[in-house]
């Protein structure tokens, strides 16, 4: 009986661990380049893909390089969604197809009214064309990204579409009232002016009239003559916040703070939790 029992058991976990290899053999994955748009995947493939961030938590996108096991990982991949224009994607997006040329690459900021200016250095990366990578936080963009997102879906998995026009709607909602929300916290007695490390809220800046003033030169730390510079620009403007990253160092950060009497406040851009980190940004221009 002990034999019989013994012999069941085995069974049943020989059977268990080949569904799983089944399963995971089977499961169609997709591999995108940040956090946040790992969100907005997730929001619209619910259950009928896996998504993958290239870009870890706590790290720059501009600078970061890929591990061996990511770029093996990545093989696994059958689609990528790039958010466009960030230092990692115009350093390695030609290196990843040369070793992967089945993957289809769709681009997230197609459509997006891109904001340019002067182009810069992140260490040995470059922003191409100088343009704005940072498109996502921004409710107008992320809509756009969105549609980008769906399109994308449909093109490579039709048999779903109803299913992801259907969370594409929800997802459209949760944007509209994020968006809402927002406007309402910076019309209630909020500044109108703002200094951060790297400029990650240009188009968040730019959709709500506010001006950002960035710390960072040129992608580079802050010369002297720019620090004093920024010191005076913040006592001209009343800044009262002073945003830092966790990917950038913050004694430079620290510095004006103690020099214009400003209150130093962390916040993620590339945060998964798209929506928080939008109102929480919003919520630490007003006013107490």
């Amino acid at each position: 009986m002990k034999k019989l029992l013994l012999f069941v058991t085995l069974i049943a976990l020989f059977t268990a661990c080949g569904s799983r290899a089944k399963k995971e053999s089977d499961e169609r994955t997709i591999t995108v380049t940040i956090e946040p748009l790992r969100y907005f995947t997730e929001a619209i493939v619910g259950d009928k893909f896996s998504v993958i961030s290239m870009v870890p938590k706590g790290v720059s996108p501009e600078t970061y390089d890929p591990t061996p096991r990511q770029l093996v990982d990545l093989g696994k991949s059958e689609v990528y969604f790039r958010i466009g224009h960030i230092g990692f994607e115009v350093s390695w997006m030609d290196r990843l197809l040369q070793n992967n040329p089945h993957l289809l690459v769709f681009d997230m900021s197609k459509g997006v009214n891109l904001i340019r200016g002067t182009g810069h250095h992140h260490g040995d990366h470059y922003h191409a064309g100088g343009v704005e990578p940072h498109i996502w936080n921004s409710a107008v963009n992320a809509r756009i990204i969105a549609r980008n997102i769906l399109t994308a879906l449909i093109k490579i998995d039709r048999n779903n579409e109803a299913y992801y026009v259907q969370r594409y709607e929800e997802l459209i909602k949760k944007i509209d009232e994020t968006d809402q929300t927002v406007q309402c916290i910076l019309k209630e007695n909020a500044d109108t002016a703002f200094m951060i490390y790297h400029p990650a809220l240009t188009y968040f800046a730019h959709e709500y009239s506010l001006h950002q003033i960035c710390i960072e030169e040129d992608g580079k730390e802050p010369s002297a003559a720019h620090l004093k510079n920024l010191i005076e620009i913040s006592k001209f403007e009343h800044v009262r916040v002073i945003f830092v990253q966790p990917e950038f160092d913050e004694r430079n950060a620290e510095m004006i703070a103690q020099q214009t009497d400003t209150k130093i406040i962390p916040i993620n851009p590339l945060s998964y939790d798209w929506e928080k980190e939008m109102i929480h940004i919003a919520q630490s221009l007003k006013h107490e």
